[in-house]
């Protein structure tokens, strides 16, 4: 396969990944309680990353820093953001479709936006909200489903994640940007940080991870060492090899994945509300996603730090670290994980 189509190949294989992340937290949500599931995809994702910077320094190029002191310094609140955002996330996608989740999460494509004032002087350009219009309106048939009464809390909850999500993006590029971070450590630190907060509240519940079925498990290691550690390499390793708009487009099609996933193997259903919502989703977040980086490549650029093209992603994503930290894994700007997890 050339070079071009297998990066193509691994980005997609991400996006799959991210999209899926949102059945399987419902799935262990309903066999345990969320804090326990929370704890145990950051713990495996902590043994995991600790393992390969263990790996990284006794490799064939010789020994490599463990962590830098501007490492810690990020990770520990990056690390706070990122579990805000995963605890919204796993409750929400406990009380609402995985499809809807996984497509109102993409919100965070023009959130981040909004929030985000270091990359350019002025405002973005009329057009870039009426994109957000589109994308407000698709939230709002999503939430309708059978009817516009029906309002579900788990809708209300991705919608706020969404919004957590678009400020932990904006705060991992104003830590990271012009320091030299390496993101695998970087990850390291926040699925270490994300373990001791939900130690405690989970620390009643722990036992229950005893008497769970090997499907529950499951669903813990495929969130852990996939949607988290995996998808986080293989990104980096892609997003090294495209161009950053090339890679945003294809990482872009993680809620279309999730949508698939829930329909296909959930027996998730689809009213006409919710078809539609879900179609101006994609294209509300596609023109939003478009018209900033069309706007953030000719705008006169601020004198303050500068976003940088690559930023950390969620580990312990359904969402979002190793979380989309969406966060975190490294995002492209835009993109539905620039999120991160």
């Amino acid at each position: 396969m050339p070079d071009a189509r297998r990066t193509d190949a691994v980005l997609l294989l991400v996006a799959l990944v991210w999209g899926s992340s949102y059945l399987s937290a419902q799935t262990a949500a309903a066999a345990l309680p969320v804090l326990v599931v929370l704890f145990a995809r950051y713990a495996l994702s902590a043994l995991a990353c600790l393992g390969l910077v263990a790996a990284a320094r006794r490799g064939p190029h010789g020994r490599t820093r463990g962590w830098t002191r501007e490492e810690i310094r990020a990770g520990v609140p990056l690390g706070v953001t990122q579990a805000a955002v995963l605890l919204i996330e796993t409750y929400g996608v406990a009380h609402t479709s995985a499809a809807n989740a996984g497509l109102i999460i993409s919100l965070t494509i023009v959130l981040t936006p909004l929030l985000d004032r270091s990359g350019h002087r002025g405002g973005l350009p009329p057009v870039f909200f009426a994109a957000a219009g589109v994308c407000v309106l698709a939230v709002g048939l999503l939430m309708a489903g059978n009817g516009f009464h029906a309002l579900r809390l788990g809708d209300l909850l991705m919608l706020g994640a969404a919004v957590v999500r678009a400020a932990h993006v904006v705060l991992v590029g104003r830590l990271t940007a012009g320091r030299t971070i390496r993101p695998l450590q970087l990850t390291a630190v926040q699925t270490l940080v994300g373990s001791a907060l939900f130690l405690a509240p989970a620390a009643r519940d722990l036992p229950d991870l005893a008497h769970v079925g090997l499907a529950a498990w499951a669903q813990l290691l495929y969130l852990a060492l996939f949607c988290s550690v995996f998808a986080f390499l293989a990104q980096t390793w892609a997003v090294q090899r495209t161009s950053a708009s090339r890679a945003s487009l294809l990482l872009g099609t993680e809620p279309i994945w999730a949508a698939a996933v829930g329909i296909g193997l959930a027996g998730e259903h689809f009213t006409v509300l919710t078809a539609l919502g879900a179609a101006l989703m994609v294209t509300g977040t596609y023109w939003g996603q478009a018209v900033e980086r069309a706007h953030r490549s000719t705008a006169p650029r601020a004198k303050g730090p500068k976003i940088p093209h690559h930023t950390e992603e969620n580990p312990a994503c359904p969402p979002g670290p190793a979380h989309r930290s969406r966060a975190s894994e490294q995002a492209i700007p835009g993109g539905p994980r620039d999120r991160s997890g």
